[in-house]
């Protein structure tokens, strides 16, 4: 059975997704968890606080995702280019279906979100994606260099994470995801090819 806590931050979630942040109301959140608004307050404090919650557990899970993709994708890092399009299509299909991850990503924090406060992580502050590319890229050679993986995934994850980032940023106009994976993929295997 879910927590309070991860019942309210379903429900932030569920009202992020229908209006914009500034129009999300503590009451209808507690009222919708099904969980007094003390507990609300009890739980977050303010909804700032609710806001850097929410934006954490959305991103957290969303660089967990990535990393556990990557190890599957690439036979648990025994093939570093097939690792990093793995996580990249994971990285795609979730910054399109997930704008709060999205704006994580891309450092663009609108109105219909909420803006992480100080309190964030300071991996998913505003205009710091590139502390949450380099915090993707630690976790997954972490998570794949315990398996035998090649001595290059740095760079295999680095230019992987970060060419995904590209295609989030500026999406090709009438490619699909397959093919900026099958780019990446690609890449990320010339730049393996070559000596140091």
């Amino acid at each position: 059975m879910p927590t309070a806590r991860e019942t309210l931050l379903e429900a932030a979630h569920t009202a992020v997704g229908t209006q914009p942040w500034a129009g999300v109301r503590m009451v209808d959140v507690a009222t919708a968890a099904g969980v007094s608004r003390q507990t609300l307050y009890n739980e977050f404090g303010t909804k700032e606080g609710l806001g850097a919650a929410l934006v954490n557990r959305l991103v957290e899970g969303f660089v967990e995702g990535a990393v556990r993709a990557a190890a599957e994708g690439g036979r648990g890092g025994a093939d570093p280019a097939a690792s990093c399009a793995a996580a990249a299509a994971w990285m795609l299909r979730t910054a399109r279906d997930e704008p709060i991850v999205r704006a994580a990503l891309t450092g663009c924090w609108g109105t219909p979100m909420p803006l992480p406060p100080e309190s964030v992580s300071a991996a998913v502050r505003p205009g710091e994606p590139g502390t949450l590319a380099a915090t993707l890229c630690e976790r997954m050679i972490d998570g794949l260099s315990q398996n035998g993986s090649s001595g290059k995934l740095g760079l295999a994850c680095e230019a992987g994470v970060r060419i995904a980032l590209s295609f989030v940023v500026a999406p090709s106009a009438g490619r699909r995801d397959e093919e900026a994976v099958g780019q990446i993929r690609e890449v990320v295997r010339a730049l393996l090819a070559q000596p140091r």
